[in-house]
């Protein structure tokens, strides 16, 4: 069974649309290297091909697009049983996988429906129509395995209205499909059951002229159909905005965490925003912090680099397999972080992450 599904689906003026699904439902569609090899090579091809008019990217079963990147083989390989180069490999292809998406000169519509996630993100925020349903549940939880909202993270975090970009990447706060609207992240709010009138209404449609505009004439009459279930979904992020600008908006990383700690309510989002703060690295607290600080003038190319950089450094380190290992591997949810608290965090050893183990970036050439 391969781990992506390739099928054409033609147009009546002769073109195609070419769906690529990510085949492994039993773990969530998690992005596995295999998925990246196969997908990457697809994409180029498309891209010369004038019969292509539009990708569509989707997940196997209802209940995920991508619940993240295979992580338990790059802790296999970090913890000594596996190939020590293949983290390397692993974050260098999915970020130009990634950097494909985001420059491609076709519509890539991505159907964001049910669980997306850390890897998934990084599918999803660089296609061109990214759609999201009633389903959806959107989140970097990154800080909870000790690594940082990376696959382009550091470049869609920084660019969300005011801090809500900070405020999700160091609590890895789950979004729904309101919140993705309100943020940027998502174009479209379809309902589940659309997926196939949308592939029949594109399959219908004549291919000629601007094929953006195509994509997005059909998602605006499907999007009317349900219009007033997008109207009425709340999206907690914008509920919370105020309140978000308000504890974000200190000098350090160390008062803002103080400050979201100490906010007295019973407001159940805003309870589980400090019980992750609480519970997560407090090395990759101080990671995300300053990975968006850094990054936030970065062309996409230059923030990919240093991404690679970062995650490459992290995978050198106890941190990211400990966080691993405490929450995917042996699942008894006690990391033993390598700092204790935020205040612990050692100035050198937090620099040294960020230094490029190599003279020229593997994604230089990209």
């Amino acid at each position: 069974m391969s781990a992506v599904l390739f099928t054409d689906h033609p147009t009546r003026d002769g073109k195609r649309i070419v769906e690529i699904c990510l085949n492994a439902e039993k773990s969530l569609n998690a992005l596995t290297l295999e998925m990246i090899d196969l997908i990457q090579p697809k994409l180029d091809a498309c891209k010369e091909d004038d019969s292509v008019v539009a990708i569509l990217i989707d997940g196997a079963g209802e209940k995920a697009l991508c619940a993240g990147g295979d992580v338990v083989s790059l802790y296999k390989s970090m913890a000594g049983g596996g190939d020590p180069d293949f983290p390397e490999q692993f974050f260098t292809r999915e970020y130009q996988l990634d950097y494909t998406l985001h420059t491609y000169p076709k519509p890539i519509i991505c159907w964001g429906s049910g669980i997306v996630m850390g890897g998934g993100m990084g599918l999803m925020s660089g296609c061109s129509h990214r759609v999201v349903t009633e389903t959806t549940m959107m989140a970097m939880p990154e800080v909870t395995i000790g690594l940082y909202p990376d696959v382009g993270g550091t470049w869609f975090l920084n660019r969300t209205p005011g801090r809500t970009g900070l405020f999700l990447g160091l609590t890895g706060a789950r979004m729904n499909a309101a919140d993705a609207l309100f943020l940027g992240m998502a174009d479209r709010f379809l309902k589940a059951e659309q997926r196939g009138a949308l592939l029949e209404r594109l399959s219908h449609e004549t291919w000629e002229g601007d094929l953006n505009a195509v994509v997005s004439r059909v998602m605006r009459d499907l999007e009317d159909d349900v219009w007033d279930e997008r109207q009425q979904m709340e999206s907690p992020v914008r509920t919370h905005f105020d309140l978000i600008q308000d504890i974000t908006d200190q000098d350090t990383v160390e008062e803002i965490i103080e400050t979201l700690l100490a906010v007295e309510t019973d407001d159940k989002w805003v309870i589980k925003a400090q019980k992750a703060i609480s519970h997560g690295s407090p090395l990759a607290v101080q990671m995300i912090y300053r990975q968006l600080q850094n990054t936030k003038h970065m062309s996409l190319k230059e923030v990919f680099e240093s991404e690679l950089v970062l995650s490459v450094q992290c995978c050198r380190h106890r941190e990211f397999p400990e966080g691993v290992r405490a929450l995917l591997v042996d699942k008894d949810g006690k990391p033993d972080w390598t700092f204790k608290t935020i205040h612990d965090v050692e100035a050198a050893f937090l620099d040294e992450l960020f230094v490029s183990p190599w003279e020229t970036n593997p994604l230089a050439s990209m």
